[in-house]
């Protein structure tokens, strides 16, 4: 508990860790002065798949440096330019090369971890679940050819655990004529293929199939008031996973909502959800 009380100042700098077609890919690094080897967490922002960006979870990577972890924040491909699996692809070799440069952020390979919000919840625990798909793990890494995408642990804020069931969901907002219904439903038809693919990359449904996959530690966070990320997924992946002889600690924050961190970092049970954050990744990445 000693490294997660002490307050640490920080450097803040953009990185181009990817590029595309000459396009680069920023990383936001979140790095704490004279602190080394640090825990090292990879964040997947939220968005529905297909808005916000590297700087959406400032409150969460900020704590995390001031305690002594570095926070490495992703851009990654999106609609309208690039559909499912590309965002994956961009995450996969993220995780890969902090791992490869951890030393250049005073880490270690072995202490890299994720963190995913929402949308970025699923490409995280997607990520974390099947680090050597030949799809996700496509594109090199001349640095480092061994190495892989697993991860020891992860964190997990209101995550989309089985899209398919989220769609069907956001089709029946819609119907109730709630202001995110349509929002949610044309995320989803933009991201997605159809149907199948929500399916096919759909972490509950992964382990209700029997398929072979990773089982790092989950710290799983949401708010008892969230409408966008159905109750019932939640239970039935915690339950399939928990079978699976995985591991998954489960916190509720009364009265709150979807995104509830990102929307007021310094409503108490934002800072209460923030401290479970920080206290899980220097218990787990010791």
């Amino acid at each position: 508990m000693s490294a997660i009380a002490e307050r640490y100042d920080i450097e803040v700098q953009d990185v181009e860790y990817l590029q595309h077609a000459g396009t680069p890919l920023l990383a936001r690094v979140y790095k704490p002065r004279g602190k080394g080897p640090s825990p090292l967490i990879v964040d997947v922002h939220g968005g529905a798949w297909c808005r916000k960006d590297r700087t959406s979870d400032v409150a969460t990577d900020e704590a995390l440096a001031r305690s002594g972890a570095v926070a490495v924040a992703l851009d990654f491909r999106m609609p309208p330019a690039a559909k499912y699996p590309a965002s994956l692809l961009d995450i996969n070799y993220a995780v890969r090369w902090c791992k490869a440069h951890a030393a250049d952020f005073g880490s270690r390979s072995d202490k890299v971890a994720l963190l995913g919000v929402s949308s970025g919840g699923h490409q995280a625990l997607l990520t974390a679940m099947r680090p050597n798909d030949p799809r996700y793990a496509s594109i090199a890494l001349p640095q480092g050819p061994d190495v892989d995408a697993s991860v020891p642990c992860l964190i997990l804020c209101w995550p989309v655990v089985d899209p398919l069931a989220r769609y069907f969901h956001a089709q029946q907002l819609k119907r109730d004529q709630n202001k995110f219904g349509e929002q949610w439903v044309a995320a989803h038809e933009a991201f997605w293929a159809g149907e199948a693919e929500m399916a096919e990359g759909n972490p509950k449904l992964a382990l209700e199939r029997g398929e072979p996959v990773r089982m790092p530690s989950i710290l799983y966070l949401q708010g008892t008031a969230d409408i966008a990320h159905p109750v019932a997924s939640r239970q039935e992946f915690i339950a399939s996973y928990r079978k699976a002889g995985g591991k998954v600690e489960l916190h509720l924050f009364e009265g709150m909502g979807e995104a509830f961190i990102t929307t007021d970092p310094a409503a108490p049970e934002s800072v209460r959800a923030i401290a479970k954050i920080v206290e899980f990744v220097h218990r787990e990445l010791a």
